[in-house]
Protein backbone atom coordinates (compact mmCIF):
# COMPACT_ATOMS: atom_id res chain seq x y z
CA UNK A 1 0.00 0.00 0.00
CA UNK A 2 1.58 2.89 -0.82
CA UNK A 3 1.78 5.68 1.41
CA UNK A 4 0.20 8.71 2.64
CA UNK A 5 1.55 11.68 0.70
CA UNK A 6 2.50 14.86 3.32
CA UNK A 7 1.20 17.94 2.66
CA UNK A 8 2.97 20.51 0.57
CA UNK A 9 3.95 22.89 3.53
CA UNK A 10 3.90 26.79 2.46
CA UNK A 11 2.79 29.92 3.59
CA UNK A 12 0.97 30.05 0.50
CA UNK A 13 -0.92 26.58 0.54
CA UNK A 14 -2.79 26.90 4.10
CA UNK A 15 -5.64 29.37 5.24
CA UNK A 16 -4.34 32.76 6.94
CA UNK A 17 -4.57 32.29 10.90
CA UNK A 18 -6.68 34.09 12.93
CA UNK A 19 -5.51 37.99 14.54
CA UNK A 20 -5.79 37.22 18.09
CA UNK A 21 -3.49 40.19 18.34
CA UNK A 22 -4.42 43.10 16.34
CA UNK A 23 -2.05 45.67 17.90
CA UNK A 24 0.42 43.21 15.09
CA UNK A 25 0.01 42.52 11.78
CA UNK A 26 1.48 40.10 9.45
CA UNK A 27 2.71 43.62 7.49
CA UNK A 28 4.34 44.59 10.32
CA UNK A 29 6.34 41.64 11.12
CA UNK A 30 6.97 41.24 7.53
CA UNK A 31 8.21 45.05 7.08
CA UNK A 32 10.61 44.80 10.35
CA UNK A 33 11.67 41.30 9.43
CA UNK A 34 13.07 42.52 6.00
CA UNK A 35 15.01 45.73 8.02
CA UNK A 36 16.38 43.47 10.01
CA UNK A 37 17.60 41.33 7.35
CA UNK A 38 19.01 44.39 5.23
CA UNK A 39 20.93 45.38 8.58
CA UNK A 40 22.39 42.21 9.44
CA UNK A 41 22.03 39.59 6.93
CA UNK A 42 20.33 36.82 6.89
CA UNK A 43 22.14 34.87 9.73
CA UNK A 44 20.68 37.29 12.13
CA UNK A 45 17.17 36.53 11.73
CA UNK A 46 15.07 34.33 14.60
CA UNK A 47 11.71 34.72 15.52
CA UNK A 48 13.28 35.89 19.09
CA UNK A 49 15.33 38.55 17.99
CA UNK A 50 12.37 39.86 15.65
CA UNK A 51 9.72 39.78 18.27
CA UNK A 52 12.46 41.91 20.31
CA UNK A 53 12.85 44.30 17.81
CA UNK A 54 8.76 44.61 17.41
CA UNK A 55 8.20 44.81 21.02
CA UNK A 56 6.93 41.04 21.18
CA UNK A 57 7.37 38.10 22.29
CA UNK A 58 8.62 35.14 19.58
CA UNK A 59 5.01 33.24 20.44
CA UNK A 60 3.14 36.60 19.02
CA UNK A 61 4.60 36.30 15.59
CA UNK A 62 3.90 32.70 15.42
CA UNK A 63 0.15 33.70 15.67
CA UNK A 64 0.29 34.87 12.35
CA UNK A 65 4.02 33.13 11.04
CA UNK A 66 4.19 28.90 11.99
CA UNK A 67 7.60 29.31 11.10
CA UNK A 68 11.06 30.79 10.05
CA UNK A 69 10.92 28.88 6.74
CA UNK A 70 7.16 31.02 6.05
CA UNK A 71 8.84 34.40 7.36
CA UNK A 72 11.48 33.91 4.11
CA UNK A 73 8.90 32.91 2.14
CA UNK A 74 6.84 36.50 3.16
CA UNK A 75 10.13 38.78 3.25
CA UNK A 76 11.38 37.47 -0.18
CA UNK A 77 7.78 37.81 -1.50
CA UNK A 78 7.98 41.71 -0.07
CA UNK A 79 11.02 42.57 -1.88
CA UNK A 80 9.86 41.35 -5.17
CA UNK A 81 6.86 44.01 -4.94
CA UNK A 82 9.60 46.75 -6.00
CA UNK A 83 10.72 45.45 -9.21
CA UNK A 84 9.52 48.33 -11.80
CA UNK A 85 8.45 46.34 -15.04
CA UNK A 86 7.71 48.02 -17.92
CA UNK A 87 4.68 46.95 -19.98
CA UNK A 88 5.13 44.32 -22.92
CA UNK A 89 6.30 46.75 -26.26
CA UNK A 90 6.30 46.40 -29.83
CA UNK A 91 8.05 43.06 -30.61
CA UNK A 92 10.39 44.91 -32.52
CA UNK A 93 11.57 46.93 -29.06
CA UNK A 94 11.40 43.86 -26.72
CA UNK A 95 15.01 43.87 -25.71
CA UNK A 96 14.95 46.69 -24.00
CA UNK A 97 12.05 46.19 -22.30
CA UNK A 98 13.28 43.27 -21.03
CA UNK A 99 16.67 43.89 -20.28
CA UNK A 100 14.54 46.92 -18.03
CA UNK A 101 12.95 44.12 -15.84
CA UNK A 102 16.44 42.50 -15.52
CA UNK A 103 17.89 45.09 -14.10
CA UNK A 104 15.00 46.18 -11.81
CA UNK A 105 15.75 42.67 -10.56
CA UNK A 106 19.23 43.03 -10.25
CA UNK A 107 19.32 46.28 -8.56
CA UNK A 108 16.67 44.68 -5.62
CA UNK A 109 18.80 41.83 -5.11
CA UNK A 110 21.66 44.52 -4.46
CA UNK A 111 19.48 46.16 -2.10
CA UNK A 112 18.52 43.26 -0.56
CA UNK A 113 21.81 40.94 -0.48
CA UNK A 114 20.49 38.56 1.46
CA UNK A 115 17.33 37.63 -0.97
CA UNK A 116 19.37 35.79 -3.50
CA UNK A 117 21.07 33.65 -0.94
CA UNK A 118 17.77 32.72 0.12
CA UNK A 119 15.97 31.80 -3.49
CA UNK A 120 16.86 28.04 -3.18
CA UNK A 121 15.56 27.33 0.25
CA UNK A 122 12.26 29.27 -0.28
CA UNK A 123 10.33 26.00 -1.43
CA UNK A 124 7.02 27.46 -2.69
CA UNK A 125 7.93 31.25 -2.85
CA UNK A 126 6.70 31.88 -6.76
CA UNK A 127 3.55 31.01 -4.90
CA UNK A 128 3.46 34.49 -3.64
CA UNK A 129 1.22 37.40 -5.15
CA UNK A 130 4.16 39.48 -6.19
CA UNK A 131 6.39 37.20 -7.72
CA UNK A 132 3.26 35.52 -9.27
CA UNK A 133 2.66 39.52 -10.95
CA UNK A 134 6.23 39.04 -11.93
CA UNK A 135 6.41 36.17 -13.27
CA UNK A 136 3.22 36.49 -15.42
CA UNK A 137 4.18 40.57 -16.46
CA UNK A 138 7.50 39.17 -17.63
CA UNK A 139 6.09 35.57 -19.48
CA UNK A 140 4.14 38.57 -21.05
CA UNK A 141 6.96 40.41 -22.38
CA UNK A 142 8.62 37.52 -23.97
CA UNK A 143 5.11 36.63 -25.18
CA UNK A 144 5.27 39.65 -26.76
CA UNK A 145 8.56 39.37 -28.07
CA UNK A 146 7.76 36.22 -30.39
CA UNK A 147 8.81 33.92 -28.02
CA UNK A 148 6.66 30.75 -28.79
CA UNK A 149 4.23 29.72 -25.28
CA UNK A 150 6.03 26.48 -24.69
CA UNK A 151 9.17 28.64 -24.43
CA UNK A 152 8.26 31.94 -22.65
CA UNK A 153 9.05 29.97 -18.63
CA UNK A 154 12.44 28.60 -20.41
CA UNK A 155 13.67 31.68 -21.65
CA UNK A 156 12.23 33.62 -18.42
CA UNK A 157 14.36 31.10 -15.93
CA UNK A 158 17.71 31.60 -18.30
CA UNK A 159 17.69 35.26 -17.91
CA UNK A 160 16.78 34.77 -14.10
CA UNK A 161 19.41 32.64 -13.52
CA UNK A 162 22.04 34.86 -14.86
CA UNK A 163 20.45 37.58 -13.34
CA UNK A 164 20.58 36.19 -9.91
CA UNK A 165 23.90 34.26 -10.42
CA UNK A 166 25.92 37.75 -10.91
CA UNK A 167 24.01 39.67 -7.84
CA UNK A 168 24.69 36.64 -5.54
CA UNK A 169 28.34 37.15 -6.41
CA UNK A 170 27.70 40.89 -6.69
CA UNK A 171 26.41 41.09 -3.79
CA UNK A 172 29.13 39.09 -1.15
CA UNK A 173 31.75 41.20 -2.93
CA UNK A 174 29.93 44.42 -2.00
CA UNK A 175 29.07 42.49 1.71
CA UNK A 176 32.92 41.74 2.23
CA UNK A 177 33.62 45.88 1.57
CA UNK A 178 31.23 47.16 3.39
CA UNK A 179 33.01 45.03 6.37
CA UNK A 180 35.88 46.40 5.60
CA UNK A 181 34.83 49.80 6.66
CA UNK A 182 35.84 51.65 3.45
CA UNK A 183 34.08 52.27 -0.11
CA UNK A 184 34.40 50.27 -3.39
CA UNK A 185 37.05 52.89 -4.18
CA UNK A 186 39.37 52.74 -1.34
CA UNK A 187 39.01 48.96 -1.45
CA UNK A 188 39.97 48.82 -5.07
CA UNK A 189 42.67 51.17 -4.49
CA UNK A 190 44.21 49.30 -1.76
CA UNK A 191 43.97 45.94 -3.10
CA UNK A 192 46.37 47.23 -6.34
CA UNK A 193 49.90 46.81 -5.04
CA UNK A 194 48.95 42.91 -4.39
CA UNK A 195 47.54 42.74 -7.63
CA UNK A 196 51.01 43.75 -9.44
CA UNK A 197 53.07 41.62 -7.27
CA UNK A 198 50.30 38.91 -8.06
CA UNK A 199 50.29 39.32 -12.37
CA UNK A 200 53.91 39.28 -12.69
CA UNK A 201 54.76 37.20 -15.55
CA UNK A 202 51.16 36.93 -16.27
CA UNK A 203 50.67 38.68 -19.41
CA UNK A 204 47.17 39.06 -20.02
CA UNK A 205 45.82 39.33 -16.49
CA UNK A 206 48.35 42.23 -15.74
CA UNK A 207 47.24 43.96 -19.18
CA UNK A 208 43.43 43.35 -18.28
CA UNK A 209 44.38 44.83 -14.66
CA UNK A 210 46.43 48.21 -15.98
CA UNK A 211 43.22 48.68 -18.32
CA UNK A 212 40.72 49.29 -15.67
CA UNK A 213 43.51 50.98 -12.75
CA UNK A 214 42.04 53.96 -13.61
CA UNK A 215 37.93 53.14 -14.11
CA UNK A 216 34.99 53.39 -11.61
CA UNK A 217 34.98 49.92 -10.14
CA UNK A 218 30.86 50.07 -10.24
CA UNK A 219 30.60 51.64 -13.67
CA UNK A 220 33.27 47.95 -13.97
CA UNK A 221 30.38 45.90 -12.75
CA UNK A 222 27.98 47.75 -14.53
CA UNK A 223 29.50 47.07 -17.80
CA UNK A 224 30.35 43.88 -16.71
CA UNK A 225 26.63 43.06 -16.23
CA UNK A 226 25.22 44.41 -19.25
CA UNK A 227 27.70 42.36 -21.09
CA UNK A 228 26.19 39.15 -19.95
CA UNK A 229 23.08 40.43 -20.00
CA UNK A 230 23.20 41.73 -24.53
CA UNK A 231 24.92 37.82 -24.45
CA UNK A 232 22.59 36.33 -22.50
CA UNK A 233 19.48 38.47 -24.96
CA UNK A 234 21.30 37.34 -28.02
CA UNK A 235 21.12 34.04 -27.25
CA UNK A 236 17.62 33.83 -26.87
CA UNK A 237 17.12 36.14 -29.72
CA UNK A 238 18.17 33.53 -32.22
CA UNK A 239 15.07 31.38 -30.88
CA UNK A 240 12.83 34.07 -31.79
CA UNK A 241 13.94 33.13 -35.50
CA UNK A 242 14.44 29.61 -35.25
CA UNK A 243 10.77 29.12 -34.21
CA UNK A 244 8.66 31.72 -36.50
Amino acid sequence: MAAAQKPITSVWTRPPRERKQPSLSREQIVAEAVLLLDADGIEALSMRKLGTRLGAGATSLYRHVANKDELIELVVDEVYGELELPEPLDPADWRPSIAAGARSLRAMALRHPWVATVLGQVGLVHLGPNVMRMSERMLAQFEAAGFPPEETEQALGTLISYVIGTAISEAAYLAMIARSGMDEREWVAGLLPAVDEATLGLRRLRQGAADQRDKDPGQIREDTFTYGLDRVLDGLQTRIGAKS
